[in-house]
């Protein structure tokens, strides 16, 4: 419901801004009201509701027409220092003293956001401050622009590259995803924008000079340019109060950016182009992708239109196009790039597979064409549209905020739509829309004439075959060597002392201690003295004629209910490599009568989606045993109660007969492992740093680490060709498979409570009788390794990942609270500095992890090796050996109880409290580990730093480009590599 402006309600508008309408989302409870700046045309939209976790956002139309990652590197460079805040390092330095739920900033193809999100007042106040001084008034000092994007210094008189950005996208575009997407968009986007990468091309980056990035900040960073985003339960009024007082007020209008549709290609095009691999072995490593740019995102009837042409074709294995692109034969699996991109000015369409050769390009293409004729040829089955339909309702409805907050996340998807001065409610409140769309359903043939238009009979059309190269990484590597080299030569001894000052001045600037005082901050007396924890209600139900818990969460879910049955996985099954292989296929495969293209219908018609896997502990005093729980997960419309009916089914009659569906999503498994590896590097080192310091460490080595994706790769390979091998994996999985039917169980219900009893009682009545198959089941056991190496795992990437790891204790013990905040207080007061700001990495730090039992220092997207395990080493001897500040430990302690009292969405915090209870993290136990962090002192930490850290040897490890080898085996390194 739209309401009319009026002048009765002016009184409440600021003076500086002018309300021009108000919106109600019925499905959110949720005011929209959307205001304009009078002098300078800044647009703000404010989501009014009762939530207490207040978001702000702010953004500008940043148009890149180069790929030198001016955007990019202005978003860090931003952020280090402003008019007000003149210290070096404002946003990291807040974040300490802070007890925000979210800070960061985004780098789009077209915009540039700086969000955060806090659950305090006062907080709110300081960063917005903070933020509105950063985006309107920052100093941008040359030297963060040397430190932040992109610099020469002298290495035995040889001038080198640096900086954290020119990193981070080195590390960024060695995955081939990344390299997919931007090479693709180079060849659909001729002329526009998004030609371009933003975040920056390795080899562009250093043509960026200091004064481009100034003239880019005056004419992108500009009110008139800007679109304001803000949810919670503050007034709008008193934030534009704020906008005016703190930035606005000093500016007149300017420039407004606005899009330019792109130059449309008369005929399909078709291109080749290559990636870096290393190894010799190309086979069955080719990506394909067809991609077809659309109209514009601002149509929303055809947006969404096309979201449905999307879950006809792709939703799930059953759809038409998705389903030939997994059976195709060529190809292992689906491709990264799949379905509707809606995000930028024009709309695009892709669809694509990996795992293939370059000699199948006709025929992926042919494959692709034939698909998309068929279904356009006739009238889609009503019954689909449906269920794609619920899927759109369902998505809409779901209050989410789990990993980011809920308000950020409604931000995010209104954004684009604000960005390209369109209209974002629309985006928010899709009835209207889905009303027009259910007009249009009254053709028969409307989708189908959707696929013919927009993609058929549309000559805008990319297909590109992306083929691996393996001397790309090397020929990139000599031609920065090259470039430096002739930069070398042409230095004169007048440019070399010039370098030299001013990589001395940056040091001298990175050593100088920032005057914090001039920072707002939030202190230990300002957190609240209880932590947040959601009560349910224990009930009892009937489960295979025995008594069964079920743990019953109220909760305003807005209109879904979310079903999980919990099973306590037995010590055999947790610690079997195959017990993983188990979760891939449930819901995948077929189940009782249903095959499995059946199934995958009935869950799209009725279920947001089926699922299966592990919530896994240390137990928490004892860190040889592991507390395990498979979870089987679905959640539905309130109306739809069939989704529990559908996840007993798929899990108790689970069908082990489709041989050629198994051994396609193991492959797609295996396929989709291997190309996201660059992107969590660090979390791989760490976990091999610390595989054996408890039970859960040593097991998730085993079964989730590189090993075991090189264990997948084999595996795969002896089902394929060997009828025994594959009959020997089916009986593995039966026998987990019963020994989980037999194992103890409970429930788990999240809804709002006038739903509660008639949903308990469906669980009941599906869930009385159980099929358990009571035959005995003996695992294969599987040798663990049990030794204390040194271990380089080989990637494909162009950074490194470097962590050190050491034995700690369980999470019960008294001096885990202290390392926890150690942690915290090493990378805040040395470990960001040395590793970030002086190294170059992308990111650096150290975490206590209570399941590992260990504690770690870790480094992302690294330059460096032996240097990097320097500072971890040096960052102990710091806190022993200089003078500390108190407001250190203060700032550590802020942003782990910030951590700890983060809100989640409603079905979330519900789904973590029962989840907390299993593994023994009662209410008490977690209230007392709060405390505990409330009254960490200096000497504590110094005390446990001698104990674990000084006292212990660690435990090294990297994960590394393969050109790294021998410098490893130098170091000393025992390496090993993914296949």
């Amino acid at each position: 419901m739209t309401v009319d402006v009026t002048e009765t309600i002016s009184q409440t508008v600021h003076p500086a801004f002018q309300l021009l309408r108000q919106h109600h989302v019925e499905a959110l409870d949720i005011l929209v009201s959307e205001y304009k700046h009078k002098v300078t045309g800044a647009v703000h939209y404010h989501l009014a509701t009762d939530y207490d976790e207040n978001v702000f956002l702010v953004a500008f139309r940043t148009q890149p027409m180069d790929s030198k990652g001016t955007a990019h590197i202005l978003e860090h460079t931003a952020l280090c220092g402003s008019e007000k805040f003149p210290v070096r390092d404002p946003f990291f330095l807040m974040i300490r003293r802070s007890l925000n739920t979210f800070m960061n900033a985004f780098t789009a193809a077209d915009w540039t956001a700086y969000p955060f999100a806090t659950q305090n007042k006062k907080d709110f106040q300081n960063l917005l401050s903070v933020y509105l001084d950063a985006a309107f008034s920052a100093n941008l000092n040359p030297l963060d622009f040397a430190q932040e994007g992109i610099r020469i210094e002298l290495e035995n008189g040889q001038p080198v590259y640096k900086g954290v950005v020119f990193n981070e996208m080195k590390g960024a575009m060695s995955a081939p995803s990344d390299q997919l997407y931007h090479q693709l968009a180079h060849h659909l986007f001729p002329e526009t924008t998004y030609h371009y990468n933003s975040g920056g091309d390795p080899k562009d980056i250093p043509d960026l000079t200091y004064e481009q990035l100034v003239e880019f900040y005056k004419t992108h960073y500009h009110p008139s340019n800007a679109v304001f985003m803000t949810f919670g339960n503050q007034t709008a009024y008193e934030l534009q109060e704020q906008f005016e007082k703190l930035a606005l007020h000093k500016f007149t209008a300017g420039t407004t950016l606005y899009s330019k549709p792109e130059k449309r290609l008369t005929a399909p095009v078709e291109v080749t182009e290559t990636y870096a691999v290393d190894g010799d072995e190309l086979k069955d490593k080719t990506y394909h992708v067809l991609s077809w740019l659309l109209p514009q995102a601002s149509d929303i009837k055809l947006r969404l239109g096309m979201r449905l042409v999307e879950g006809v074709l792709l939703e799930n294995s059953a759809s038409p196009l998705r389903h030939y692109l997994e059976t195709c034969g060529y190809a292992q699996s689906t491709g990264p790039l799949m379905g509707v991109d809606d995000s930028n000015f024009e709309m695009t369409f892709y669809c694509g597979v990996q795992g293939s050769n370059p000699e199948h390009a006709q025929s992926f293409r042919d494959g692709v064409l034939n698909v998309l004729r068929e279904v356009a040829a006739k009238p889609i089955d009503s019954s689909l549209v449906d269920a794609i339909l619920h899927q759109i309702e369902l998505h809409q409805r779901e209050i989410n905020g789990d990993g980011t907050p809920y308000g950020l996340s409604l931000i995010l998807n209104g954004l684009s739509g604000a960005i390209h001065h369109n209209d974002p409610i629309q985006i928010w409140d899709v009835d209207s829309a889905i009303a027009q769309v259910k007009e249009e359903l009254q053709d028969p043939m409307w989708l189908s004439n959707l696929i013919q238009t927009h993609l058929l009979d549309n000559p805008h059309r990319v297909q590109m075959t992306l083929v691996p190269d393996a001397t790309k990484s090397a020929k990139e590597q000599e031609a920065e060597k090259a470039r430096l080299a002739a930069i070398g030569e042409k230095l004169t001894e007048e440019d070399k002392a010039e370098i030299i000052a001013k990589t001395k001045a940056l040091q001298e600037r990175q050593d100088t201690p920032d005057n914090l005082e001039l920072l707002p901050k939030v202190g230990l007396e300002d957190v609240p003295a209880d932590l947040h924890i959601v009560q349910g209600q224990l009930r009892e139900i009937i489960c295979n004629r025995m008594d069964t818990p079920l743990n019953l969460y109220h909760a305003g879910t807005n209109g879904i209910y979310y079903q999980q049955v919990l099973i306590q996985i037995p010590d055999d099954v947790v610690k079997s490599p195959y017990f993983n292989l188990l979760s891939i296929l449930m819901g995948e495969v077929g189940a009782g009568e249903y095959d499995y293209l059946e199934l995958q219908n009935l869950q799209t018609a009725v279920s947001g989606g089926l699922g299966m896997g592990a919530s896994l502990r240390s137990k928490v005093d004892d860190k040889d045993k592991i507390s395990a729980w498979l979870t089987l997960t679905t959640k539905s419309l309130t109306q739809k109660f069939d989704a529990i009916h559908l996840l007993k089914l798929a899990f108790e009659q689970l069908r082990f007969d489709e041989k050629e569906r198994i051994i396609e999503l193991l492959q797609q498994r295996k396929t989709r492992w291997q190309s996201r590896l660059s992107g969590a590097g660090h979390s791989y080192a760490m976990q091999i740093a610390s595989r054996n310091m408890s039970a859960l460490a040593q097991r998730d080595y085993q079964n989730t680490g590189l090993g075991a994706l090189n264990w997948l790769g084999e595996l795969v390979t002896k089902i394929t060709q060997d009828d025994a091998a594959y009959d020997a994996l089916i009986a593995e999985l039966k026998h987990i498979h019963t020994k989980l039917l037999q194992a103890p169980k409970q429930f788990l219900l999240v809804c709002e409570e006038h739903q509660s009893e008639r949903l308990v009682e469906e669980i009941q009545n599906v869930w009385d009788k159980l099929n358990v198959d009571t035959a005995a089941t003996e695992l294969t056991q599987v040798e663990q390794e049990n030794d204390n190496e040194h271990e380089a795992w080989l990637i494909q990437t162009n950074v490194q990942f470097c962590a050190s790891a050491y034995q700690a204790v369980e999470v019960s013990h008294p001096d885990a609270a202290p390392l926890m905040v150690l942690s915290a207080y090493l990378r805040n007061g040395f470990l960001h500095s040395a590793i970030r700001e002086k190294g170059g990495a992308y990111g650096g730090g150290a975490s206590y992890d209570g399941n590992a039992c260990s504690f770690r220092f870790f480094s992302y997207r690294d330059p460096r090796l032996a240097e990097t395990f320097k500072d971890f080493e040096a960052s102990v001897q710091w806190l022993l050996n200089t003078e500390q500040q108190p407001h250190q430990l203060e700032e550590a302690i802020l942003g782990l109880v910030a951590s700890m009292d983060k809100p989640g969405s409603p079905a979330g915090e519900a789904i973590t409290a029962c989840y907390a209870l299993l593994h023994a993290r009662t209410p008490t136990f977690r209230r007392t580990l709060r405390e505990r962090l409330l009254h960490v002192t200096l000497e504590d930490l110094q005390r446990v730093a001698r104990q674990y850290l000084i006292e212990q040897t660690p435990v090294k490890a990297v994960v590394a480009p393969f050109a790294k080898r021998d410098e490893l085996q130098q170091l000393g390194f025992t390496i090993k590599q993914v296949n």
